[in-house]
């Protein structure tokens, strides 16, 4: 039986710097396998529990079932030395110090948040959780989830009290996809704890294992409060410099400069800063989070508008992209039903082969729809990967799917791509063939000095 929770700060230290910790991680998709491969490369025993068979068959083999660099070898190496197996069984957890939750929080129909994947997992949690455990969840939520939801099903199937029995804080994870394992150990850990005692052994926890600042904030949902802030402030500040990509492309300016000039005003604690336009936004977080938002505001009279219009500018993006497909064939004197149109790239970002709710998805449709002749390719992406994206079969190679092509739209920019030799890609296209750069991975003046013709997002 654990006491962790219980330890005084002097025995907490000693505990952790013996890195002799368990550790339960509930959910072991995306962010649970980052940070459970984390926490098992710095030497602690990790337990991941998922209910998918695939997933826990493939981890104990050493393979993790998504692509981000640096955790195939990390995976391989931690379960071969014997910090990190995978199984179904919830009561395997009855050996763990601390327990993380990060299973998924979909969208339902009405843009309200599922938290059946929360209930479910706290339920079975709750069967096993014993006195002395630290339960943090890391799943994004609305606010009062961990009070609300979490705290009453553990405290029901356990019969223990958080905040006496055991400790219960919200941690939000702030990585991103293709820096996953860099960024844990380098960006600042938010914590709320239901009590002063959870946060203070979270926030050791952390800074202990991993090394970074932690930042303890009021309570759980001030803590809920500020992932969703975060994201929601990455998906209005892209659709912005979108929105300035549309109007940069209709008046002949390059949307990138006028970027890096605007972020030389210094302004308050620091100078603007907007981020990057692309042919749209994808991925876990912030395709939902806003919308989390929106409906909190909901549930207390608000309207707000900024979490439906970053939404709205940032889903029109590949229906952007296409028309920029489109208008470019055109002037080459091409109807975009005769030509032949490569996409490289199915994923939401670069160096990653993840596809949730890629914005490719649905610029593969409107290609698909024009009748154009349409080949795909993305060595990130598995077979599997890639029917979650399209019914469409991968290009055997980059070589396959750009050959005779009158576009390449580059949906990703993988170093695979970036790298590729320009003079090979002439020698495969059409004489006039257009690169269309969704991701402005490329320089404009290089790749007109090869000889292309190029279009990026507002450039």
């Amino acid at each position: 039986m654990s006491n962790f929770y219980q330890l005084s700060k002097e025995e907490l230290t000693k505990k952790l710097s013996s890195r002799d910790i368990n550790v339960g991680v509930v959910g072991f998709g995306y962010i649970g396998c980052c940070i459970g491969a984390y926490m098992a490369g710095r030497g602690l025993k990790v337990t991941g529990i998922d209910t998918r068979d695939s997933i826990v068959e493939s981890i104990n083999k050493g393979n993790p079932v998504i692509n981000e660099p640096g955790l195939e070898k990390l995976v391989s190496r931690t379960v071969k030395d014997g910090f990190l197996t995978a199984t179904k069984d919830f009561s395997s957890l009855k050996n763990s110090d601390v327990i993380l939750i990060t299973v998924g929080t979909p969208l339902n129909d009405d843009f309200s948040p599922s938290m059946d994947e929360i209930k479910s997992a706290s339920r079975y949690l709750g069967k096993y959780l014993s006195k002395g455990q630290m339960v943090m969840l890391k799943s994004t939520v609305p606010p009062f989830t961990t009070e609300n939801v979490v705290r009453p099903i553990l405290e029901e199937e356990s019969g223990l009290r958080a905040g006496v029995d055991f400790g219960l804080a919200f941690s939000p994870e702030r990585i991103a996809e293709g820096r996953a394992l860099e960024e844990l150990g380098s960006i600042p850990i938010v914590i709320g704890g239901y009590d002063k005692r959870s946060s203070e052994v979270a926030s050791e926890f952390w800074k202990n294992i991993v090394g970074v600042e932690t930042i303890i904030v009021s309570d759980t949902k001030t803590a809920e409060m500020t992932k969703l802030a975060d994201n929601l402030w990455i998906d209005l500040n892209i659709a912005l410099a979108n929105e300035l990509a549309q109007l940069s492309h209709k008046i002949g300016v390059d949307v990138l400069e006028v970027i890096t000039a605007a972020n030389s005003l210094p302004k308050v604690r620091g100078n603007v800063n907007i981020l990057n336009p692309s042919m749209g936004v994808g991925g876990y977080c912030l395709t939902k989070d806003p919308w989390f938002v929106h409906n909190l505001g909901k549930q207390y009279g608000l309207d707000l508008k900024i979490p439906v219009t970053s939404r709205k500018v940032n889903d029109y993006m590949p229906k952007f992209t296409f028309d920029l497909i489109k208008e470019c064939l055109e002037k080459s004197g091409k109807d975009i039903r005769e030509s032949n149109v490569a996409v490289l790239g199915l994923s939401f970002k670069n160096s990653t082969g993840d596809v949730r709710y890629t914005p490719t998805k649905y610029a593969i449709e409107y290609l698909k729809d024009s009748g154009c002749n349409l080949r795909i390719f993305d060595p990130w992406v598995t077979k599997e990967e890639t029917a979650t994206v399209t019914n469409l079969s991968q290009s055997e190679s980059l070589e396959a799917a750009i050959q005779g092509a009158d576009a390449i739209a580059f949906f990703t920019g993988h170093p695979e791509f970036v790298e590729y030799p320009k003079a090979k890609i002439k020698t495969l296209v059409k004489k006039d063939c257009w690169i269309i750069d969704g991701r402005n991975a490329f320089n404009p003046k290089d790749m007109k000095d090869f000889g292309f013709n190029y279009v990026g997002i507002g450039r």
